[in-house]
């Protein structure tokens, strides 16, 4: 019960204005005590989600759970992470505690200084990314990586309720794949499903220099030949073991000196800059949430809020001049 209402208070977080969760709170103790006795009877149920599209900046379709649901996925995953954590190797920073963007971004970087030696030698960077991961994911291969960990009867069939309540939308139930973005134990998932690359690339194929972040990964060396030979046998394992395919079009072999993409950066011998499309819809966003103030339905805390928060991005890269043209379009924009 304990571990119940310690849910409810990390969920809630940022969330209080929000009606469901609102409707929820209404009768707090009645919810939370019948979701304790589902869950140890053994008759909870997983309710349907809610469906909606967001484009940031791509389109991505989010599937909402019920805010009971999402008191059970942080339950979870406050027991089971710590479980499978151990388990995950130094370079996967997807959803992990003291991980991140900005921390993939940084071994990276180390990684290509390391292997070039400074810029004084030639250097490439392979990158991969997985063809529609999320939708992909097979519920049996998720059940079975999940069983290697954990023997309790109670939790894994809790688990079978949590993965077979979604089936992505291109699939019928019977293909029992996909696991929904918008979930907390999806990050989770993840994570363990994609380790087994992480440890075919370390253990089988002794990559020396690989990181991932959720579906995207890459691996540094001085020999494009090496790195255009790991491609196949990359893509047969992921569609062998884990049946995923490598999107074909996101594959590159780029040289450090033209600079790579990674997690809305571009990494470059001297210096590290902000992807344009990342600069552009960081202009765009602001400047919209500044027009929305002027009709009086954002306060100007919540825009201000906003551009600090760009300008923490922009604080990882070399940007001076843009964060001074940010601030003063901020300047014009709230004053005009």
């Amino acid at each position: 019960m304990e571990n119940i209402f310690t849910a409810w208070e990390e969920f809630r977080k940022g969330k209080q204005a929000r009606m469901d969760v609102q409707q929820f709170e209404r009768h707090l103790e009645q919810n939370l005590f019948q979701l304790h006795r589902e869950l140890s009877g053994g008759t909870y149920k997983h309710q349907p989600y809610s469906a909606f599209t967001i484009c940031d900046p791509k389109q991505r379709h989010i599937h909402k759970a019920s805010v009971r649901d999402r008191i059970v996925h942080h339950a979870v995953f406050s027991v089971l992470n710590p479980i499978f954590e151990p388990t995950f190797i130094a370079h996967s920073f997807s959803c992990r505690k003291d991980k991140g963007t900005h921390k993939a971004v940084d071994a990276l970087e180390r990684m290509l200084r390391k292997e070039s030696r400074n810029n004084s030698r030639t250097c490439f960077a392979l990158q991969c990314d997985i063809s529609k991961f999320f939708d992909s994911v097979s519920h049996p291969i998720l059940k079975s990586q999940i069983t290697k960990r954990i023997r309790d009867r109670d939790v894994l069939l809790l688990m079978d309720e949590i993965i077979g309540s979604f089936t992505a939308p291109q699939f019928d139930t019977v293909s029992q794949s996909g696991i929904p973005i918008g979930n907390l134990t999806s990050q989770l998932f993840a994570n363990v499903y994609l380790n087994a690359l992480d440890q075919f690339m370390k253990h089988e194929l002794k990559v020396c220099h690989y990181a991932r972040y959720t579906d995207d990964f890459v691996i540094v060396s001085t020999d494009r030949v090496y790195l255009q030979s790991l491609i196949k046998t990359i893509g047969s394992f992921l569609q062998q073991e884990l049946s995923l395919d490598l999107h074909p079009r996101k594959v590159t072999i780029r040289k450090f000196t033209q600079g790579i993409d990674f997690l809305g950066y571009v990494l470059l011998p001297h210096h590290r800059v902000l992807r344009t499309r990342t600069k552009h819809r960081m202009f765009r966003k602001l400047h919209k949430r500044a027009s929305i103030h002027k009709t009086g339905s954002e306060t100007a805390e919540s825009v201000e809020q906003s551009l600090y928060s760009y300008l923490g991005v922009l604080s990882h890269a070399n940007t001076y001049r843009l964060r001074s043209k940010l601030l003063n379009h901020y300047w014009f924009w709230m004053t005009e």
